[in-house]
């Protein structure tokens, strides 16, 4: 598994926005020299966060993009999922193997014939499971959560000179 550059612009983007000194909104071209991508790309990711509700679009001479939502409120997931879809990171393709009856006879005999238990998918259940406990540790962390970060860091670094 592994997310599309795509998603890494966005959350950078983001934290830039939340971490803009202005408190305002920050044109595109600032935002792409920023993350050293082009403006046409990052445009794109712009448009599904604004159309997402994650940013809003500033019009005018000196527009731009700004937060739509406090950056506490902006988690990883949120993220993600505009950028990436909502969709099972994984899907069981064995289940009319002889190798998946075998696995489910096992099981619905010690289950007492639970017939939902026969046609579950064992891998599957593991990797919901791993699905849900990733889900969990990103819907934890916020845009703010990671400007939190920087400044304990920074502040940590400051106090060691």
């Amino acid at each position: 598994m592994q997310f599309s550059k795509s998603t890494d612009y966005a959350l950078h983007a983001l934290i830039h926005l939340a971490h803009s000194e202005r408190q305002n909104h920050v044109g595109i071209k600032e935002l792409s020299a920023m993350l050293g991508v082009s403006e046409s790309y990052l445009s794109k990711i712009m448009s599904k966060l604004r159309q997402d509700g994650i940013v809003r679009a500033v019009p005018g001479v000196n527009g731009g993009y700004e937060l739509a939502r406090p950056a506490g409120e902006i988690t990883f997931l949120d993220v993600i999922h505009v950028i990436e879809g909502r969709q099972q990171l994984f899907e069981c393709s064995n289940l009319n193997s002889q190798q998946h009856r075998l696995l489910t006879e096992e099981s619905t005999v010690r289950h007492d014939h639970d017939e939902q238990k026969h046609s579950e998918c064992l891998v599957k259940r593991v990797m919901d499971g791993a699905e849900q406990h990733l889900y969990q540790y990103l819907r934890e962390h916020t845009i703010q959560s990671v400007l939190n970060a920087a400044n304990k860091d920074c502040s940590y670094a400051k106090d060691k000179k």
